[in-house]
């Protein structure tokens, strides 16, 4: 029997792109996606294997991405926002290699969108709600903690999450503090004794694609804090309080992580928990990728696509198209399509993408473009796999 010849064998395909952020999700976009390749193999009479990975780089959307790609439905709990009201967040749990991993976006309970009904307000906002999520995964006997912190509107370093742990915050009277990085400024002494013990005993990944350190001029109040209504005066209060934070952290940990990349993301959330847990930081990227066994779709495919809303230069560093070039095995090509692509010919040469493509038909409306993305998506992907096939012997 002759052997298998990749003329003769199905073709093979991955299609791990991210969101398009306000037309499309990730599992939209891979769906679309598919549907253009299939429409594409069919009118060359070729066999497809597919392989679907929404794809997120730990931010906004990751939660719904690994979801999909686990196969469970996100669990809901009465939690929190940023600003201590009651509202319903979301976190999922699965068994990956016999282990049971909770996976959390901070954002359901502290993100921006969240308390955007109302002004900003910068000192007051907690984690709070995040803790609890974290409870809610300790509960269900999650032995792992994957926590994605993009979007927050909080800079309190994580102090929130530890009240809702059991840790109590006191003042110089033995009192405890309010919530939010403001209250951290009469912060006098952390209480461990009621922490709960497990989110010592679980192991903890942050996903974080920043380096700023906790304080100073390129630090979490400094750097994000205008982002989240914080004024230069808010700013200035906030540094310090964190400050004060970190001194109490070190002294009761034994661990001084104020210099240390990346423990300004998203407010500080990273330094209470690396202090006190020992978590690691993991880029976005790399976090998702590991948990949805991108490396192996990858090694395995003839052809990739990917894609998000905005193709820039920021794309190119960090983000989930940079993620799957990376990871993509050299000679495969590497096809973007994109809402709008913003990356000159060469930049794309130079990073190893094969080509990149935009569902734009010339100058239109943005609303126009985002109520027709799926289909556009769909319409792109075959055109570029016709391409494709069509260049092959």
């Amino acid at each position: 029997m002759p052997p298998t010849t990749m003329s003769t064998r199905p073709l093979r395909v991955a299609l791990i792109p991210d969101s398009f952020k306000g037309s499309a999700t990730a599992a939209e976009a891979a769906q679309a996606m598919a549907e253009g390749v299939e429409r594409a193999t069919e009118a060359h009479a070729r066999s497809a294997e597919i392989s679907a990975l929404p794809f997120a780089d730990g931010g906004e959307g990751t939660l719904d991405a690994i979801c999909s790609a686990w196969g469970v439905e996100p669990r809901r709990v009465t939690a929190t926002d940023a600003l201590g009201r009651p509202a319903e967040a979301r976190y999922a749990a699965s068994m990956v290699d016999g282990k049971l991993i909770g996976l959390i976006e901070a954002a359901e309970a502290n993100g921006l969108p969240t308390v955007s009904d109302v002004p900003l307000q910068p000192q007051q906002a907690t984690t709070y709600g995040v803790g609890t999520l974290i409870s809610a995964a300790l509960d269900a006997g999650c032995e792992e903690i994957l926590l994605c912190i993009g979007g927050s509107a909080t800079t309190d370093g994580g102090a929130g999450i530890l009240q809702a742990l059991g840790a109590r915050l006191l003042d110089s009277a033995g009192q405890e503090i309010g919530q939010g990085g403001g209250a951290l400024q009469s912060l006098a002494r952390i209480d461990t004794q009621d922490l709960d013990p497990r989110a010592s005993e679980v192991r903890w990944r942050i996903a974080c694609d920043v380096t700023n350190p906790l304080l100073g001029p390129d630090g979490a109040a400094s750097v994000f804090g205008p982002q989240k209504g914080a004024t230069p005066q808010d700013v200035e209060v906030l540094d310090a309080a964190l400050t004060n934070f970190a001194d109490l952290l070190s002294a009761e940990a034994g661990r001084d992580v104020r210099s240390e990349p990346g423990m300004g993301a998203a407010g500080g959330i990273p330094a209470a928990l690396v202090s006190l847990f020992s978590a690691e930081i993991v880029p976005g990227g790399v976090l998702v990728a590991e948990t949805l066994g991108v490396h192996r779709v990858l090694e395995e495919a003839d052809v990739v696509l990917t894609g998000e809303g905005r193709l820039d230069s920021q794309s190119l560093h960090g983000k989930v198209v940079d993620t799957v070039r990376r990871l993509t095995p050299e000679g495969t090509p590497v096809f973007v399509i994109a809402g709008t692509v913003d990356v000159p010919a060469a930049e794309l040469q130079r990073t190893g993408l094969t080509a990149a493509f935009s569902i734009a038909n010339g100058a239109e409306p943005i609303e126009e473009l985002c109520s027709a993305a799926a289909g556009r998506i769909a319409h792109t992907a075959e055109q570029v796999l016709r391409v494709y096939l069509s260049a092959r012997p």
